[in-house]
């Protein structure tokens, strides 16, 4: 499609009226690899490819697609969305401009430059890895992916983009057992980069960590229960801020008053300690890109500062209903959804103290090296997560490795009783889930004392933990 017939079919879809017209067109080739049984068990290529046509009048948004990607077709498609538009601003003739991108990504090995073989011998390679730790090493699970995607992006307000988005993914997991018992290690890699990203870390050496970590809990101990500190390691990536802070952050669920951070602009919801923020421009991580999918460019948008509440998560939708610019945050799935706002790099930042120090500082919690899925309630804030790797501090040292541990809290009171913020960051990826849709992010925090959770285990009798709620699942 070149920029006249676009302008057309954007002025189709506001025959009827209408605040905004957009197009999205996508191009996208995947390949993923798995390994099972110590056999490739798959290996998946494909392409799709289709656009999506949104017109937006008021608070009503009409979305329409289609895989055919002819003019006659979406001009159709554009004829379906004008008729949900029942009034709106006039449109005038639209000049196409595009915004120059705060961030740019040098790919050095395109996926799609790499032989299929290459890619299955960095799968077979962890899972050899893996399997010679241990004999209690069961089970072994490789996972590799890679995505190319190629959108176009216009609408009636006069931008337009052409953007290629490159990711690459590497996961593994391990299961050990000793007849009686069985636990899981897990380890990820992944980023907005080609094939260079296993210059990063070796696929071998994910592989023995995720073996490791599995007989580390295998030999682990049953976790006490009670209240208590904890402290978050780096390595356990921003699992928390992600959840039980990121999105209720998020400007659609504020507006539906779904959010426990909903009219609260301005005030202290955290420790001052705390500053939380989300980045589509960081270098190279999963969730970062130059435009989010309205055209958007990515930004660094601050959202908690030292405890106090600055700023949502909007898409233009939601922006358009106060009066404000998107922040960047208007993502998809793929052509077939609507856009809506979400997290890309979602952390707390770093801090002053020593992570050694905030140990040393801790007599009695636990420590959280890596943290497992969860259940949270974004009305009200309330939040259980299972730890995948912990510890027992005892006296400012790390003792026993605990197994079956979980936290329960609140996320604004859980920031409110951080006492200590390390120097340190730690990255862990993802995909994030909601309305159905999947993107990809990371998230991260650095080292962290929280003054006391409810930490459920089996090695002891404590407060009874309630799911009783609604739940997001990660």
């Amino acid at each position: 499609m070149d920029k006249k017939q676009l302008k057309e079919i954007l002025d189709t879809a506001l025959l009827n009226g209408g605040d905004l017209a957009e197009i999205f067109i996508e191009h996208k080739e995947t390949t993923s690899i798995g390994c099972e049984d110590r056999k490739i068990e798959r290996i998946n290529s494909g392409i799709d490819a289709g656009a999506g046509i949104r017109v937006i009048s008021g608070d009503s948004t009409a979305y329409a697609y289609t895989n055919i990607l002819t003019e006659k077709s979406l001009q159709e498609l554009a004829q379906v969305a004008s008729k949900a538009a029942k009034s709106g601003k006039n449109i005038s003739a639209i000049d196409f401009t595009t915004p120059k991108p705060l961030v740019e990504f040098e790919i050095e090995l395109r996926p799609d430059k790499v032989r299929v073989e290459e890619k299955v011998e960095k799968v077979k390679a962890a899972d050899a890895a893996a399997r010679s730790v241990d004999e209690k090493i069961q089970q072994v699970s490789v996972g590799y992916g890679d995505v190319r995607q190629k959108v176009t992006i216009a609408n009636s307000e006069g931008i337009f983009i052409e953007d290629e988005r490159i990711r690459t993914r590497f996961i593994c997991n391990a299961i050990a057992s000793d007849g009686n018992s069985i636990q899981t290690g897990f380890s990820s890699l992944g980023g907005t980069q080609g094939f260079e990203i296993f210059k990063e870390r070796d696929p071998k050496e994910m592989g023995i960590e995720s073996a490791q970590r599995a007989l580390l809990m295998l030999s682990a101990k049953p976790c006490p229960s009670g209240k208590m500190a904890v402290v978050m390691a780096s390595e356990a990536g921003g699992t928390m801020v992600h959840e039980a802070c990121g999105h209720g952050l998020e400007a659609d669920l504020v507006q539906k008053g779904l959010s426990v951070y909903a009219n609260k602009r301005g005030e202290r919801v955290a420790s001052d300690l705390v500053t939380v923020i989300d980045d589509a421009t960081m270098p190279y991580k999963y969730g970062s890109f130059r435009y989010d999918d309205e055209g958007t460019v990515g930004q660094k948008n601050v959202l908690i500062k030292n405890g106090v509440l600055e700023n949502y998560m909007y898409d233009r939708l939601t922006a358009g209903k106060e009066g404000k610019k998107s922040s960047g945050n208007g993502r998809r799935e793929s052509y077939k959804e609507r856009p809506v706002p979400r997290m890309t790099n979602t952390y707390i930042a770093s801090g002053k103290d020593e992570p050694d120090d905030i140990i040393k500082s801790t007599k009695k919690g636990i420590l959280v090296r890596k943290m497992g899925g969860g259940q949270v309630n974004t009305t009200n804030g309330d939040y259980v997560f299972d730890v995948a790797e912990g510890y027992l501090i005892e006296n400012g040292e790390i003792t026993s490795a605990v197994q079956g541990a979980t936290l329960a809290g609140n996320g604004p009171d859980t920031l409110q009783m951080v006492e200590m913020v390390g120097n340190d960051l730690g990255f862990a990826i993802g995909t994030c889930g909601k309305e159905g849709q999947g993107a990809p992010v990371s998230d991260a925090q650095p080292t962290m004392k929280i003054k006391e959770l409810t930490v459920g285990g089996t090695g002891g009798t404590g407060p009874e933990i309630n799911r009783d709620f609604k739940i997001r699942r990660m």
